[in-house]
C-alpha cells in the first residue's frame, strides 16, 4: 500500500519539502551539526551546508576539517546523482566497530555543487545520534536519500516503501 502523499501544512518557522527545488539547492548552515557513532563524535561543525531537494528532508554536508576522517575509509561503493555527479562512500572503522556506507561525499561534483566538494554527508540511521542545534534528528525512511528530519521539516517524505512512484 502506498503512503499518503498528502502534504503536511508548514506553519511559520517550518519548511515543507514539497517547496524545495529541483534541481537541489545548497544553503550554508550555521547551526551546530554533530554526528556520534559508537560514542565517538565523528563530525562536529558550524560550517555545514544543507542540500534541499523536492520531497526529501535536507541532507547536511560537513566539511572534512570538521570530520574525524581518520575513522573513515573510502569503500568500493559508489553511486551517481544526476545533479551532483559520482559519489563515493565511506565506511566507519574504530576498534571492533565497522559500519559500511555510513557516509558519502563527492570528490569531483558538477560545477553547480562545487561548494560541497569533499564534504561528508552521514546517514542518520547508521549513527548513534545526529544533531542539529540541540535537536536529535530522525532518519529519513528508506536510507536512499539520507535526509535529516528535524521538527521544522514537514513531509510527506519520498524514500520509504510505497513512495517511489510519487
Amino acid at each position: 500500500m502506498s503512503k499518503s502523499t498528502k502534504r503536511e501544512p508548514a506553519r511559520k518557522g517550518e519548511e515543507s519539502v514539497w517547496d524545495y527545488p529541483r534541481p537541489p539547492a545548497i544553503q550554508p548552515e550555521s547551526r551546530h551539526v554533530m554526528v556520534v557513532i559508537d560514542g565517538v563524535v565523528v563530525a562536529d561543525s558550524n560550517k555545514a551546508y544543507r542540500v534541499l531537494e523536492t520531497s526529501h528532508p535536507p541532507v547536511f554536508y560537513i566539511p572534512p576539517k570538521d570530520v574525524r576522517t581518520d575513522l573513515l575509509v573510502t569503500s568500493a561503493k559508489s553511486s551517481f546523482c544526476e545533479f551532483k555527479g559520482k559519489a563515493l562512500y565511506a565506511k566507519y572503522e574504530h576498534g571492533n566497530k565497522s559500519i559500511e556506507a555510513v557516509a558519502w561525499y563527492y570528490p569531483s561534483p558538477d560545477k553547480a555543487y562545487e561548494s560541497i566538494k569533499g564534504y561528508y554527508a552521514f546517514y542518520p540511521s547508521k549513527a548513534d545520534k545526529c544533531m542539529v542545534a540541540d535537536e536529535e534528528v530522525m532518519a529519513q525512511e528508506g536510507d536512499f536519500y539520507g535526509g535529516w528530519i528535524t521538527r521544522e521539516i514537514k513531509g510527506p517524505f519520498k524514500g520509504g516503501a510505497g513512495t517511489w512512484g510519487w
